[in-house]
């Protein structure tokens, strides 16, 4: 748990830094056709979180396993219409969530941490590994769409 939480304290420090220092034109920039900006990207970040920790919560007191219900990212980026939103507005939801998170993830006793939950693909996972996962996944938007050269 630990490792997740000191990584997440971690970003939660330099993306405020680093995204806050990127001008509106480069976070609204897409790669390509199709592909998100840097704030849709953050974007979507925020819609994880938001995702997520009913996720956190939730496994450790209802029926186990706990089955994840999955979310249409695509779908919830474009109708938050991230594109359009301050990029500072979307930095601080950001923020703000994954402020929550951690201060949930830090409170969950060790011995919860092996609750089972299912997944998409029906594969039985531990609560400890979803909250990984949750982190890495973050750290691969960060690296690769949102702050880039930047990490």
């Amino acid at each position: 748990m630990e490792n997740a939480a000191e990584r997440l304290k971690h970003w939660l420090h330099a993306v405020p830094e680093q995204f806050g220092r990127m001008s509106e034109a480069e976070v609204s920039e897409r790669p390509m056709p199709g592909k998100w900006s840097p704030k849709e990207a953050l974007g979507h970040l925020c819609d994880s979180a938001v995702n997520n920790l009913p996720r956190f919560i939730k496994i450790q007191y209802e029926k186990q396993p706990y089955v994840l219900i999955p979310y249409d990212q695509d779908q919830w980026v474009t109708l938050q219409d991230y594109q359009e939103a301050p990029a500072e507005e979307i930095l601080n939801l950001w923020s703000r969530l994954n402020n929550r998170i951690l201060k949930a993830i830090e409170k969950i006793p060790a011995e919860k941490l092996s609750y089972p939950c299912v997944t998409a693909n029906q594969e039985t996972k531990s609560l400890q590994w979803l909250i990984d996962d949750y982190v890495e996944h973050m750290e691969y938007h960060l690296g690769r769409q949102i702050l880039k050269n930047n990490v």
